[in-house]
């Protein structure tokens, strides 16, 4: 998900051992060689064995059912005291219960929910496109590439230069604006994601009516766009019923730029910084594929209930199917299964992970800091 002066610096983590989504609706399949079906089947095999690929309805049941609870009182709350500036104040929890429904509609789109795909649908279609605006189908093309091909180049559209560049070569020849985002990225890489919450709705809508947009019959579409258009008309009537327009305006811009700020919070320490793979070099199994390319973060179950579970990244990408509740039980086994194989596997703490994220960003602007580039 996306994205200070050159004289200021941000203390670098240590080098990575490279410079500077297996399908995502279930277990990939091992593969060839080394990194391969001898690496990752047993690991496979254990997990199944202790039950952990078993969906965990009831955990979601309730957990839904509480967060469509806490939505539905910020709501209550606004409509009662939605005449006064302090109002504003419910702008918070409303982007915390929001980033729980995007959470949740991650998950299904994993099949993490049930082994149903139609109700994965249904339930990431609320989720996503009614209660945030945001496109199922734009997003599940998009995420599922990445959990493909995590951190590679040519085939990550989270990599891709856009708005933020992910590698020195990305940046070089970047002129203008576009230089001075890049040379100063680090610095900008959490104020740029307050626009986030905005972003993933314009990008839906986009996707929407694009003729490059993910494939849908025209039915899928029409049930798309009529949630998208919905949410758009609820948020607005609650908003406007509740309070002048004025206010609704200021409203809305805080909850969404608090949204992204949470949503850039449990997306930015995943991948940045972690190894890159090289497109000409010997190509990596399943297990290395995702193990290498993605960090942990540790924590107890507050971080795991604010990052919705994304702190397993590792176990998540290796196991794209894996109810949220079972990552953690997964964790010891995937610790020991790479330590095992000698492949490193990467945990920090939050705010280090945030510091060796930051630290990437800001060495992939180093070409355009120096005198030459200049």
């Amino acid at each position: 998900m996306p994205q200070a002066t050159s004289a200021l610096t941000i203390p670098a983590p240590a080098p990575s051992p490279v410079s500077a989504h297996t399908p995502a609706r279930g277990p990939a399949p091992a593969e060839g060689k080394r990194g391969s079906r001898s690496e990752f089947a047993p690991l496979l095999r254990s997990v199944k064995d202790q039950g952990l690929l078993a969906r965990r309805t009831g955990w979601y049941a309730f957990g839904i059912a509480a967060n469509l609870l806490a939505l539905t009182a910020v709501a209550v709350g606004l409509v009662m005291f939605g005449h006064s500036w302090w109002s504003l104040l419910l702008a918070v929890p409303l982007a915390v219960f929001s980033a729980r429904a995007a959470f949740f509609g991650h998950d299904a789109g994993h099949s993490q929910i049930s082994a149903h795909r139609g109700r994965n649908r249904l339930i990431q279609l609320v989720h996503a496109n009614l209660l945030l605006g945001m496109s199922q189908e734009w997003w599940n093309d998009k995420h599922n590439r990445h959990h493909a091909n995590p951190n590679h180049e040519e085939k990550d559209p989270d990599v891709a230069p856009d708005v933020l560049v992910f590698n020195q070569h990305q940046a070089v020849g970047r002129t203008g604006f576009r230089g001075w985002l890049a040379r100063h990225q680090a610095w900008l890489f959490f104020p740029l994601t307050t626009l986030e919450g905005l972003a993933l709705k314009l990008y839906g809508f986009q996707a929407l009516f694009s003729k490059d947009g993910p494939r849908q019959t025209p039915r899928e579409r029409l049930i798309e766009g009529g949630l998208l258009f919905a949410h758009v008309a609820g948020y607005a009537a609650l908003l406007l019923a509740a309070m002048p327009v004025g206010q609704a305006v200021v409203f809305a811009l805080v909850h969404q730029m608090l949204l992204g700020l949470h949503l850039g919070m449990a997306f930015a320490p995943n991948h940045k910084g972690m190894e890159v793979p090289d497109p000409d070099g010997e190509a990596w199994g399943h297990l290395r594929r995702q193990v290498l390319t993605s960090r942990n973060i540790r924590g107890a179950a507050l971080t795991d209930w604010l990052l919705g579970g994304l702190n397993y990244q590792v176990e998540h990408h290796l196991f794209p199917s894996m109810p949220r509740p079972h990552l953690r039980l997964a964790q010891p086994l995937v610790r020991a299964h790479c330590r095992a194989l000698g492949i490193p596997y990467t945990e920090t703490g939050l705010v280090d992970s945030y510091r060796q994220a930051l630290g990437h960003l800001h060495r992939v602007g180093d070409p355009l800091r120096t005198p030459s580039a200049a």
